[in-house]
């Protein structure tokens, strides 16, 4: 990639604001590395609604091989202000030599159509991949082809004789100076079969639609201009002003015989049998290729959603494991205390009778003093009770009553001081 190139490209993204400006960066830099033919600009694009944007497009030709030759497609490609991640607009754009032709990649307007536009999603999808698509379609069903012209007088005897065009729009073979595959030419009238040479009357001989690359025309604009003198590449030179269409096959020559007038040779029609079955070719392998990829989409997904329960098995597995031990562990402890209540019941079984103050002891003194104070003190709160009920059911006198009542509420004071300070010596909560 020259530097003038690179030097318009960064004045073009600093007159847009994209929000990926370095990934455009890259992905501009890196079709303009392989196809020299693109050069970026800044330019308005229009929308369906009328909106109007300042975006980047990259506009030039793209080489396109077609039955042996390679011809320069002019195309204009419009980055959006979301590029990468959005497809950019693509547009056949021909020149004044030029006519679109209608399919269902390419409409009259010159706008491109392509799954790999429909399905874009980065980074898997790129510039460079979009015109290596538009290269395989556009060489099975170009986009453009050469307006008619107006017909010359017939070249002298000595000249070469035009090519005949098959009805269907397509040359049977294009020449090799030629840049663009021309249009049919219903005013052609094939040989009738078993007439010589001599009987034979060409027809109108059509003028080339470019000028030679050598030649002092000026280049067309917004386009690269053609390569100087003695520059080799890959794509032909325009035809020279002087050249016409290569003369038909006739029946008697087609044995590989040059005839004087100029003839299809054999080396003609093995190239033109080796660019079909090129095609034919490559159309199985792409439709192959599609298959094989469907394919193995189907079978990543399988292979993920198998991989997922997989790990969610090996998951309730480990879960089930964790509850066994602990069901387990559960077990055992259940167990032990069973056997612990069996062996206190066998022997309260053999036990003598418990005296009901032995029951319960106290290992030191403060705390035998505390816990006696405190069953005298509930013995106390229980009499209480019950000599109020006396009174109620008129078993003693108010005099009794009261006098009772004061003795024990006395006793019952002392009772709680003395658990009291029992709980402050032992350093219990009072």
């Amino acid at each position: 990639m020259s530097r003038n190139s690179e030097n318009l490209l960064n004045a073009a993204l600093s007159k847009v604001k994209y929000k990926n400006s370095d990934l455009t960066k890259r992905d501009v830099m890196n079709v303009m590395v392989h196809y020299r033919g693109l050069v970026p600009k800044q330019d308005t694009f229009i929308f369906n609604d009328g909106v109007q944007r300042h975006l980047i497009t990259l506009e030039g030709t793209i080489p396109v091989p077609y039955k042996g030759n390679s011809y320069n497609i002019p195309v204009s490609i419009w980055l959006l202000e979301t590029h990468p991640f959005n497809a950019p607009v693509c547009y056949v754009k021909p020149t004044q030599a030029m006519q679109i032709k209608v399919s269902k990649h390419v409409d009259s307007n010159g706008k491109i159509y392509l799954p790999y536009l429909h399905e874009w999603n980065y980074p898997k999808s790129d510039l460079i991949g979009l015109i290596q698509i538009c290269i395989v379609t556009f060489s099975e069903q170009p986009p453009v082809y050469s307006k008619k012209s107006d017909p010359t007088p017939p070249p002298p005897p000595s000249a070469a004789l035009p090519y005949p065009t098959n009805p269907t729009g397509y040359p049977g073979y294009p020449p090799t100076s030629t840049p663009y595959p021309p249009a049919s030419h219903p005013s052609y009238h094939p040989q009738p079969p078993g007439a010589g040479p001599a009987g034979y009357r060409p027809g109108p001989v059509y003028p080339p639609v470019y000028p030679p690359a050598s030649s002092q025309h000026q280049p067309i604009p917004g386009y690269p201009a053609p390569y100087p003198p003695g520059v080799h590449h890959q794509t032909p030179g325009y035809p020279p002003t002087s050249s016409a269409y290569p003369p038909p096959v006739h029946q008697n020559n087609v044995g590989g015989a040059v005839a004087a007038g100029g003839t299809i040779t054999q080396e003609h029609i093995k190239a033109s049998i080796l660019s079909a079955v090129e095609d034919k070719v490559r159309r199985r392998i792409r439709d192959e290729f599609s298959t094989l990829q469907a394919e193995q989409d189907s079978l990543k997904k399988t292979g993920e959603d198998l991989t997922a329960g997989r790990e969610r098995l090996t998951k309730m597995l480990n879960n089930l494991d964790s509850e066994s031990k602990q069901l387990d562990n559960s077990i055992q402890t259940l167990e032990k205390k069973q056997k612990d209540l069996t062996e206190m019941l066998s022997k309260l079984e053999l036990s003598d009778e418990i005296d009901v103050d032995e029951a319960v002891t106290a290992a030191a003194p403060l705390f035998r003093q505390l816990l006696n104070a405190y069953a005298e003190e509930s013995a106390t709160e229980d009499a209480l009770y019950f000599l109020g009920e006396a009174l109620r059911r008129g078993v003693v006198d108010i005099d009794t009553f009261l006098k009772q009542v004061r003795n024990l509420s006395r006793k019952q004071f002392m009772l709680r001081a003395t658990m009291r300070k029992c709980r402050q010596k032992a350093g219990l909560s009072v």
